[in-house]
Order: C-alpha cells, then structure tokens, then sequence
C-alpha cells in the first residue's frame, strides 16, 4: 500500500458504511479457529489463535461475508460508523514488533462521533504540525539533532538561553521556597540502584559501564537515591525538617529509539527535580506550599488552569500494601484538606508511591503532564533514612518527590509549540534585533546595541547592506518579538521605531523611552 491507496480504501469503506451489516461477536472452537484461518491463508492470525492462554475463548466478529479475529468490543452494525472516519497513514511493521520476522504494514486511521468532530481533528493535527517545536527550533536557530548523539540535543546559543532561563527561573522559586541546591554523582555503583528498587524496574533503561576494577556502574536516570545519601549524612533532627533538596544535573534514560521525539522524548534531560524530606505530620502543609508555588510558575509561562491526577499503586511495587495503604491516604487527606478535585488514574502510581499528575491544556487543546507529587514510605526505609523524634528515638523520613516543569526540555518543546514560537518578551532567546536602513545609522545602532545591552535586553545588530524589508522579514520568520529600525532619521533625532512580532505598525519612541518599556517586559515574573 502506498498513501495514494488510502481514499480509494476509504471509498470502499463508505460503501459498507451504507449497506449497514450487522457485526456478530462470535466464540470459536481453538482447533477450529486455528483450521479455518489457515484455510483462509490468514497464517498469522491462527499463529496468535495458537499462542493464546488455554483457557481464553476465541472472539471472532462476523460481518456479512467476512470473518474477522478480534477481542472487540465492536459497533452492532457498520452504519454506526458514519461519516466521522479518515484512514492517515501507512506504515511498515514487523510481526510482533521483531525485526527478525516478516515486515507487513499498518494502516492507521481515526473515527469519531461525526464529521464536526473529525474536522476539528484534523484541524488540530494541521495545527500542530505548523507548531512542531523540532521545526521551529531549525527556523529559530536553537538546537539541532544528528545520528551521532540520538536522543540529546546539541544546543546552539539561542537555544541554550532560553534553556538556561528556564533553569535559572525554576532556581529562583525554588530559592524562595527554602530548597537547597545539590549536585550527586552522574555514576552510581549497581548496588545503590538495587538497594532503592530502581534497578529492578529501571535497569533496561539505564546506561551502564563496567570500571576496570570491574565494577557496574549505572549513568543516572534520577536523583532520589543521590539525594538520601546526602540526607543520610550526620543525625537529623526533627527541628530540621523539613529538608529540601534540589538538583538541575542531567540524567540519562535509554529510551528505545521508535519513542524518540526531539525535546518531548530524549535520552538525556534535566529536572526541575526536588525531595521533600519531612515528617507525616508536614505532609499537607509541604503538598499545600508545592502546589502554590506550581500554580504561580504556571501562570507565569500563560497556563491559567490545570487538571490533577491522582495515580495509585501500579501491579509492579515496592513495599508492603500497609505501606501503600499510609501513603494514599496521605496524599488523598493532603488533597481533601486543599478542596482540590482529582480524577482517578488507577495503576499508575511510581513503583515506591502514589502521586499527583498535574496536566496542562495548550492554545490548540493538547493536555500535557508536567508536574508531579509523589509521597514515598518505601525509599526511605529501603536506603536506611532516619531522624531523631521528639521522643528521642529514630523514625523514618517521610519523602516527597516533586516536579513542577518536569524536564526542562520537555517543558521547552511543550512552551515552543504552546507559543508557535512566539515567547513572551521576557523568555524569548533573542528580544530585540537592532536593524539599520543605511549603513550611516551604524555608529547610533551601535550605541542602541549597547544601551539595550546594558539594560539586560537580549539583542543583536544587524547592519548587512540589505533592504531593510529583507531584514524584517528574515527577522519575523525567526520570531524575534522586537525589531528596532533605524535609519538616518532615528540617529539625528535620537529616535527608534519600534516593530512588535505580528503587528504592521511601527511606533516612533525616544530611545530612552524605548530602553524603559523593553527594560521593564525583560523582567522575569516573580525576580
């Protein structure tokens, strides 16, 4: 099949749409269902029938003429279907995903209540595609991928601004929240790993290496180990907690090379990622504090709402379920005690705690999970955390894990697309670009440059002997949110005009007046 095939299959399918069959679900016999598929040359699905559990039943769904393999459930008839479908794309496939065995291929399609709402799909999708923050990224100049390093990014200086605001930003708030700032080794021994239960759930998507004293050492894929080694240096009190532990280091995850997806799936990131050490007692007052301050840095990047998650225990675990049963009424009290409304999202807790998930919804109606609160019983009792009570004996920590961008490139790729490229001023990775209309506006343009400069404005000089609308639009298509013109006018009047991304006005403004107003958008919410 090639995608030229796709709407002559599509109007076929219309056509079965309006003879509306009946659909029947169907139990067979396994010999029966085996014999008759491979009668039909349908090898590959009486190979399934073979494969399944004894005791799982044979659905088959019968559709006039045609006898299908399926656990269903399907529409009772094929009318139902209507006019709310769009087959998208073919797609080579492996049989059972192993590269080893025969290729086919997938055709994937849509369907939905009705036209309408396919439309408002596939206007989503277009959408989207226009926003794609690995496009942008290419048109903005702020970060390329290539074969030699998959899954990590090679940022380029635009780029690594904007990350480094990101940064710098989530370091400011978290300063201001009473979190100390940490750094833990990027290689662990394996037995650390295997001590906090990670190597069991994480270990085929660690990175290892083997030292010549024949030692396995893991590339971390997070901090939370690191950060009880610190917390579990010297005796701690209960007068010190809560302690807060903060670290922006880059981790290392080896995610399989099919879900690779620029900055929103890479193999190496960093988190805005924090432990909550504290008491049982502190637990809604430390949640209470987290979700103020995620509120706060939300609406400072334009996310006036968000949606919560509550995710309980997952199949696999670690800890007794009397230990689980005190962390999800502890995180479910804290919760309560804030009026806030969850959804449930059952089974899809961390392996050592249940957690928030905080989802925000982009311009075009995208949800995206970024924040997390976790509350860990489990880790602390696995790597030996303790304090000294009030009653003069030791008690565990209990461990807060938290998130509120989660990866700082995720965040970014989430932010660029949310924007279409088109950042608020203060987070832009280049503000103003200075452009002259003449080369004898270049010695003002200089002094503009370096007034702006000075200002803590992020600026270029651009004084190619260019049309000044080539430079504009160069600059625009790059969404560059200021451009400042200037031509032999502005420099004997000491004058700028002004140009904001997507308006076709320019404002005439003292260079003074210009520096104010651009000084004070520069400023970073919250500093």
């Amino acid at each position: 099949f090639t995608p030229d095939d796709l709407g002559a299959i599509e109007k076929r399918m219309q056509e079965i749409v309006r003879r509306n069959e009946d659909i029947r679900r169907e139990v067979w016999d396994r010999d029966e269902a085996v014999a008759f598929f491979l009668k039909q040359g349908e090898d590959f699905k009486a190979e399934i029938i073979r494969d399944l559990p004894a005791d799982q039943e044979v659905s088959l769904y019968r559709q006039g003429d045609f006898i299908d393999l399926c656990r269903g459930p399907h529409l009772p008839a094929t009318s139902k279907l209507g006019d709310g479908f769009k087959l998208m794309k073919v797609a080579g496939a492996y049989w059972r995903g192993n590269a080893d065995n025969a290729q086919l291929q997938r055709i994937y399609g849509t369907a939905w209540r009705d036209k309408k709402e396919l439309n408002a799909y596939l206007k989503q999708l277009e959408e989207a595609e226009k926003r794609d923050h690995r496009k942008l990224a290419r048109e903005m100049g702020l970060f390329h991928i290539q074969q030699e390093a998959v899954g990590s990014m090679f940022w380029h200086p635009k780029g690594w601004r904007m990350r480094q605001n990101l940064e710098n930003y989530i370091r400011g708030k978290m300063e201001k929240g009473g979190y100390q700032e940490v750094s833990t080794p990027q290689m662990m021994d394996r037995i650390l790993w295997e001590k906090s239960g990670h190597w069991d759930k994480y270990g085929d998507d660690m990175f290892t290496v083997c030292t010549h004293d024949h030692r396995e050492m893991a590339v971390k894929p997070m901090n939370c180990p690191g950060h009880v080694q610190i917390f579990n240096q010297g005796i701690k009190s209960y007068r010190d907690l809560p302690i807060r532990l903060g670290e922006f280091t880059t981790l290392f995850r080896n995610e399989a090379h099919g879900a690779l997806h620029g900055l929103m799936r890479a193999r190496s990131f960093s988190q805005d990622d924090a432990h909550i050490f504290c008491t049982e007692g502190q637990i809604n007052e430390e949640t209470a504090a987290f979700i103020t301050m995620l509120r706060e840095v939300y609406k400072d990047f334009g996310f006036e709402s968000f949606r919560i998650k509550f995710s309980d225990r997952p199949e696999k675990r670690a800890g007794a379920d009397e230990t689980w049963d005190k962390a999800e009424g502890a995180l479910r009290e804290a919760v309560e005690s804030l009026g806030l409304e969850c959804e449930l999202n059952p089974g899809e807790g961390a392996f050592y705690g249940p957690k928030l998930e905080f989802v925000l919804r982009d311009a075009i109606g995208r949800d995206w999970q970024c924040g997390t609160l976790q509350v860990d019983f489990v880790l602390p009792e696995r790597l030996d955390a303790h304090y000294i009570g009030e009653d003069g004996e030791k008690h565990r920590p209990v461990m807060l894990h938290r998130a509120i961008l989660g990866s700082f490139e995720r965040f970014l790729g989430i932010l660029i697309e949310n924007y279409a490229g088109r950042f608020p001023f203060w987070l832009a990775p280049l503000q103003v670009v200075v452009a002259t209309i003449t080369n004898d506006a270049d010695e003002y343009a200089a002094k503009v440059l370096a007034e702006l400069t000075q200002a803590g404005v992020k600026v270029e000089l651009d004084t190619r002997n260019e049309k000044i609308n080539y430079k504009i639009r160069e600059h625009s298509h790059a969404k560059v949110p200021v451009i400042m013109v200037i031509g032999a006018k502005e420099a004997a009047e000491g004058t700028v005009a002004v140009r904001r991304l997507g308006g076709k006005d320019q404002e005439i403004l003292a260079l003074e007046t210009a520096i104010a107003k651009l000084r004070e958008e520069a400023v970073i919410p919250g500093s």
